[in-house]
């Protein structure tokens, strides 16, 4: 919006000197001030040509642009339709791989906080139970699926897509 100003502002000044030098010339002024005032249309001429032509290339860009963001949108939906189902979809191996340790209903979802990166805290606290029951039944958990550790438990789900 401040371009268009000064753009318009710039037309109205070499206007207005460009009628000011036709009428110096009729009045017979010295030819400096004719001529400096000659250079003052040319240059706020070219300035404001310049500058409406910086805003025309800024215009086309942001259109050409608000394409691409429109593209780009219909992609990333696309993609977060396969992402949530590529999500369901493993996440329905992991729970295969729970029952194939034979974990319990209560495990299983432990297991499922561990893997999102809970703390022994929070989970406690999501489930409303007390921290140690959340580590002993994490150490039952680590024992059914044969590791040794939260970060191994983590890693058996991960191995493969690495």
């Amino acid at each position: 919006m401040r371009d268009k100003f000064i753009a318009i502002v710039l037309l109205v000044i070499m206007i207005l000197n460009f009628f000011d030098v036709f009428t110096d010339i009729s009045l017979g002024v010295p030819s400096w001030h004719i001529l400096s005032e000659s250079l003052i249309v040319i240059v706020s001429g070219v300035g404001a040509l310049f500058l409406i032509k910086d805003i025309n290339a800024r215009t086309s860009d942001i259109s050409r642009l608000k394409q691409e963001l429109l593209i780009s949108d219909d992609k990333f939906r696309n993609i977060s339709d396969e992402m949530i189902t590529a999500r369901h979809e493993y996440s329905a191996v992991i729970h295969n791989q729970f029952e194939l340790w034979s974990l319990t209903s209560s495990e299983q979802e432990i297991a499922m906080l561990l893997l999102k990166g809970l703390s022994f805290k929070e989970i406690s606290a999501v489930r409303n139970t007390k921290e140690k029951t959340v580590r002993q039944q994490a150490s039952v958990i680590y024992s059914k699926a044969n590791v040794d550790g939260r970060h191994e438990f983590a890693a058996w789900f991960l191995e493969d897509f690495m």
